[in-house]
């Protein structure tokens, strides 16, 4: 297939990238600036310049292709408070030009916050008026339209060399405050997955996923975060401190409500499902053993 991805050049979806390529699969990446197009080309992708503030560059990519996997994501401020909405509205056009052509149209979700306290399975749905998820909504919307679109909600940590993302965030914390912060007694859970279980997940999502599909990419159902605190206290050999409220803030920043959220998450059905098989390392192993507290 020709796919238009979003977000190809990031952490994830370079992977995906390189995932899609190995397969034999044709790649079209968004790229916002010649900087990207040039990475994409050395990969052995295509550019498309446009941005997820430009519907229109959305749709032509999407038209163009066989299939689109949308990753692209608004993280850095003050383009984050508006990110749901943009999201959505990227999602709409390029679910637009897909209408009745059965074509694959997969997009990132997240697990953490949809079922606080109990393990989160692919068959949940949540009452979306309570709990938004714009991008997830919008998906399902268009499944119902000819599209076969479908979501693959992260883990909160999608973890791995190059990681600049929540794992690595929480290393910078607690290396700058000189101290390794839980919320409360630590007993919140965080699902994990590693970005190269990631990567084929998506791919197989685009090849096998059916309309109106959800799947999980989680490898670690729930690694309690006084575990990571702990990982994190030792091997910079800094102090373990509990915060709560506005402490936790203080010192995490917004991952002081994040980190306090218990969140975990099963994938036993999308491994059914889709036949993948997370062989990667571990959220703890990968903390242990990789390249986190590398200076």
């Amino acid at each position: 297939m020709k796919v238009f991805v979003t977000g190809a050049t990031g952490f994830i979806g370079s992977a995906v990238v390189r995932e899609l390529l190995t397969a034999g699969h044709e790649v079209v990446g968004l790229a916002r600036s010649d900087a990207g197009a040039q990475k994409l080309k050395a990969a052995g992708a295509e550019a498309h310049i446009g941005s997820l503030e430009d519907p229109e560059s959305l749709a032509k990519g999407a038209a163009a292709a066989d299939g689109v996997i949308h990753l692209a994501f608004i993280h850095s401020f003050p383009g984050f408070l508006g990110a749901p909405k943009k999201d959505q509205r990227a999602i709409d056009a390029m679910g637009a030009v897909l209408v009745g052509t059965n074509k694959p149209l997969v997009v990132a979700g997240g697990v953490l916050g949809l079922r606080p306290g109990q393990i989160l399975t692919e068959d949940y749905r949540p009452n979306y008026a309570k709990v938004p998820r714009k991008s997830e909504q919008a998906v399902l919307a268009w499944a119902s339209r000819g599209v076969r679109a479908s979501v693959v909600r992260l883990s909160p940590t999608v973890h791995g060399d190059g990681d600049h993302g929540f794992s690595a965030m929480l290393v910078a914390a607690a290396r700058k405050k000189g101290r390794a912060v839980y919320v409360g007694n630590g007993s919140s859970r965080w699902a994990a997955v590693h970005r190269l279980d990631a990567a084929p997940l998506f791919r197989l999502a685009l090849e096998k996923g059916v309309a109106g599909g959800i799947y999980h990419g989680v490898s670690d159902e729930g690694v309690k975060f006084l575990d990571i605190a702990t990982i994190l206290g030792r091997r910079l050999n800094v102090p373990l401190v509990s915060k709560s409220g506005l402490g936790a803030l203080f010192s995490l920043g917004f991952l002081g409500f994040l980190a306090g959220l218990d969140g975990p998450a099963s994938s036993q059905l999308t491994q059914k499902e889709l036949g993948w098989i997370p062989t990667h390392p571990s959220l703890i192993s990968d903390l242990e053993n990789g390249t986190y507290f590398d200076q």
